[in-house]
């Protein structure tokens, strides 16, 4: 199994941006994923700037994959999209295509795309008709069951891998309004850039003071921290292609190590408790079917590399 970065999708500065890349370009994963995904406001780094980090990732010996917005909602947005797609083609970069029209566009230019986690894949036949539309690669929705998505993965076309989020918050929702700007009492299009100040977003709380969700700009994650580190040898066994890491500010180069290790030796990657993401706890329940909050422990029994 290959391990992959996730897009980041906090708003980090343009220098911890650039140092958190570098230092990735050395640890153990195949795969970056580059560019804005959440809001089009946020622009410490323009498109020329993920571009050259996509050359620099290429030239460390890393597979780059441009990744699109998750909502096109203005002309602005559909322009960069463009522009995106245009560059992605013309640097010979495959494309996340988080949006049915970045779908559509990589379509229409006969560009491959890796199917993002959310544009919704739970039937084995929406994953063909997105095969037969140029997606080498999907990302089932997070809340997918261990026995759904061993069954997708029975039917899925061939040609097509895998790639299953296994560490990191999970996005939940996104909307046109900006619930950031909205908790400092701005509007979305005057907001401040108050993203910069939450590097690993914003902890929501209910009335009873139980961390809830964590809010990032227009997007909604989950408050807890997701890991399938238990889970490595059964995503072995059913055949998973890429495993899927959610950046953080703190704590990567481990977390990187430990799955690293794990898919190596078709282990457990035991992650420390002190590179939990601020305010959170691990979660796993969606993997069993539960609320996603949840954690579920498991016996962990190694596999070796024949059962696979």
């Amino acid at each position: 199994m290959k391990l992959s970065l996730a897009p980041l999708a906090y708003y980090w500065s343009r220098a911890a941006t650039l140092q958190f890349y570098a230092d990735a370009m050395e640890w153990p994963v195949d795969t970056i994923y580059l560019g804005e995904v959440v809001c089009s406001r946020r622009h410490q780094l323009r498109l020329a700037d993920w571009l050259s980090l996509a050359s620099s990732c290429r030239d460390a010996g890393k597979e780059v994959v441009l990744s699109s917005l998750t909502l096109i909602d203005n002309e602005g947005d559909r322009r960069q999209l463009n522009k995106l797609i245009e560059a992605a083609q013309a640097g010979q970069f495959l494309i996340e295509a988080n949006d049915f029209s970045a779908v559509r566009l990589a379509h229409s230019l006969g560009l491959p795309f890796v199917a993002g986690p959310h544009l919704n894949v739970y039937h084995e036949d929406t994953l063909t008709w997105l095969h037969s539309l140029g997606a080498r690669r999907f990302m089932p929705p997070v809340e997918l069951n261990h026995d759904d998505l061993n069954h997708l993965q029975s039917q899925r076309p061939a040609g097509i891998e895998t790639e299953v989020q296994v560490w990191g918050r999970m996005a939940l929702a996104h909307s046109s309004r900006c619930f950031t700007a909205r908790r400092h009492r701005l509007s979305k299009d005057a907001c401040e850039f108050r993203c910069e100040h939450y590097p690993d977003g914003l902890a929501l709380a209910t009335r009873e003071d139980q961390d809830f969700l964590t809010i990032n700009g227009i997007q909604t994650q989950s408050a807890n921290c997701l890991d399938l580190g238990a889970q490595v040898p059964e995503l072995a066994r059913m055949g998973i292609d890429v495993l899927r890491l959610q950046i953080q500010s703190q704590g990567m180069e481990q977390i990187v190590r430990s799955f690293d290790q794990a898919r190596r030796e078709i282990s457990a990657a035991n992650i420390d408790q002190a590179c939990l993401p601020p305010n959170a706890e691990k979660s796993n329940g969606y993997w069993s079917g539960k609320p996603g909050m949840r954690w579920e422990s498991i016996a962990i029994t190694p596999i070796s590399s024949s059962q696979i």
